[in-house]
C-alpha cells in the first residue's frame, strides 16, 4: 500500500529546507524485509528503472513543448549522463534526467534547477519503523518556483507527477518483493 503526505520527513536532508519550497508531496510504499538488506545506491537504481512506460512518452511530448521556450530537455544529455550501468552516484552527477545534490547512508537527493523551477526528489529508506519485518521507501518531492512560469509550468505537471511517483513506487517494492520471492 502507498501512503502519500503533504511533509517531509524529519529525519530527511530536505526537512532544514522546508519553509523555503512551494509545493511538497511524499509518498511511502512498505516491502517484506528479507536477507538480502537494500542500500540506498540499490534503491536509487530501482528508481531510475521504475517508472512506468507511459511516462516516457509524455516525457517526450514535454521536451518537444519546452525545448522551444529554453527549458532543459532529455535531448540535451550525453550517453554517459543516460547510462544507468556506469553511475556511481557521487554527488554533483548527472543520473540520467536528475543530478545528484546530496547523499546519505540512507538517502538520496536527486533534482535539478531551471529557469522556470527547482525541484528536488528524495529517496529515503526508512529506518525508523515499529514493523522489523517491513522496510519503508519514501518518495518526497519538493519544488520551489523561480518565477511566475514556474507556477504556470506545473499546474499540468503536478497531477502527471503524483501518478508517476506513486507508479514507479509501486514497481520498485514490486521489484524488492520479486527479489525476496526467488
Amino acid at each position: 500500500m502507498i501512503k502519500k503526505q503533504a511533509i517531509i520527513p524529519d529525519y530527511s536532508i530536505l526537512k532544514k529546507d522546508e519553509k523555503s519550497f512551494h509545493y511538497i508531496d511524499s509518498f511511502q510504499g512498505q516491502y517484506l524485509i528479507t536477507d538480502h538488506d537494500y542500500t540506498i545506491i540499490e534503491i536509487g537504481r530501482l528508481f531510475l528503472t521504475s517508472g512506468p512506460k507511459w511516462a516516457n512518452y509524455l516525457m517526450s511530448i514535454r521536451d518537444k513543448v519546452v525545448g522551444i521556450l529554453g527549458l532543459k530537455t532529455a535531448q540535451q544529455l550525453t550517453v554517459d549522463d543516460r547510462n544507468h550501468d556506469n553511475f556511481r552516484f557521487e554527488p554533483g552527477e548527472q543520473l540520467d534526467i536528475f543530478k545528484l545534490f546530496s547523499k546519505s547512508e540512507n538517502e538520496l537527493v536527486l533534482g535539478d534547477d531551471d529557469k522556470h523551477l527547482n525541484f528536488r526528489v528524495s529517496l529515503l529508506l526508512d529506518s525508523n519503523s515499529n514493523n522489523k519485518n517491513k522496510g519503508n521507501v519514501i518518495i518526497t518531492t519538493v519544488v520551489k518556483y523561480r518565477n511566475l512560469f514556474g507556477r504556470i509550468y506545473f499546474i499540468p505537471v503536478r497531477p502527471i507527477h503524483k501518478l508517476i511517483v506513486k507508479g514507479t513506487l509501486k514497481e520498485m517494492i514490486k521489484k524488492i518483493e520479486n527479489v525476496a520471492n526467488e
